[in-house]
């Protein structure tokens, strides 16, 4: 049962990736956290996640200029995401899985609400960091890489294949420094690593399978229904 919940959990995950260009890490860690520990629902991601953005990343048109402006808060989201696995892996895990459930809850109802931010170019300075700092910081509690990164790419102007590979390059960057940091607690574990390669197989399946369906369905209909269903996640983990 539980090999067949993680060949489900990442063929459902890849195909959310492939029509909306995110949520991976977000669905896979949503629902295997139901029935595994936080830490080792997060080292089976990394395998799957690292390659699938790494995928989006390259294929992106502007990754020098991408990675120059991103720096400070790509750093941040790399010391937060190391400094916060402990976490992750400790004698908190329910605490962990509370706050994944809370986390995946506030994504979900700033995606439900349609809310746009805007940040200027001269306050990206402090507001990179800040915001790389805040997300490695739930990144390492919780294993999700989304908040509050996404909001700050999407408020800072990006064009939409930009964003798409800005995207890529935060997802990828957080996965590396979730593996350390899980590495560093002593979380990450052979078997572990394993499970986590063969998770890749149903993942890329599930993204190309999204990619097909992107051009055939409205994508402002998936992202609803995406989103209404992470809530519903969200709070079944939250109050469990």
């Amino acid at each position: 049962m539980v090999w067949m919940l993680i060949g489900t959990t990442f063929l459902l995950a890849g195909l959310v990736k492939g029509v909306i260009g995110m949520g991976l890490p977000t669905v896979a860690m949503g629902l295997l956290a139901i029935v595994l520990p936080p830490a080792e629902a997060a080292a089976i991601l990394v395998v799957p996640s690292l390659v699938t953005n790494l995928w989006q990343l390259l294929a992106g048109p502007r990754f020098v200029a991408s990675a120059r402006r991103l720096w400070p808060m790509l750093a941040g989201v790399a010391v937060g995401t190391v400094a916060g696995a402990g976490v992750l892996a400790g004698n908190v895990a329910g605490l962990a899985k509370i706050g994944l459930g809370v986390a995946l809850g506030v994504y979900a109802v700033v995606g439900l609400a349609g809310l746009k931010l805007a940040i200027a170019p001269r306050h990206e300075a402090w507001a990179g960091p800040l915001t790389g700092a805040a997300t490695g910081l739930v990144t390492g509690a919780t294993g999700v890489f989304v908040i509050p990164a996404v909001p700050y790419l999407q408020a800072i102007g990006l064009e939409r294949d930009e964003l798409v590979q800005a995207l890529g390059l935060s997802f990828t960057v957080s996965t590396v420094a979730l593996a350390v940091g899980l590495l560093r607690v002593d979380a990450l574990a052979a078997h572990t690593a394993w499970i986590s390669l063969l998770a890749l197989v149903p993942a890329l399946i599930g993204m190309q399978a999204g990619q097909w369906l992107r051009q055939r369905i409205a994508a402002a209909t998936f992202r609803r229904v995406f989103f209404a269903g992470l809530l519903l996640l969200g709070a079944t983990l939250a109050l469990a």
